[in-house]
């Protein structure tokens, strides 16, 4: 099937690394690219974003934003 299709920069790099490694086509290595991402389905390309908590010690009441910011900024409060 012949179409057009619009390559970010870096895809279209890395599609461009693969054809001079292979020395095979842009179209073949454009077709090597997608098979691979399709047999990777299910599989995250980066690992799950997991958030890093530790304990500070502070206690920040945040209901007055301007009156925390004081606090943080280690402003002298009232």
């Amino acid at each position: 099937m012949r179409t057009t299709v619009t390559l970010d920069p870096d895809v279209q790099a890395g599609a461009e690394t693969l054809r001079h490694q292979h020395q095979i086509s842009l179209s073949q290595a454009v077709n090597l690219l997608a098979r691979d991402g399709l047999n990777r389905e299910g599989e995250s390309v980066r690992p799950a974003f997991r958030q890093r908590m530790h304990a500070l010690g502070l206690r920040v009441d945040v209901t007055n934003v301007s009156e925390a910011l004081e606090i943080l900024d280690g402003t002298d409060h009232p």
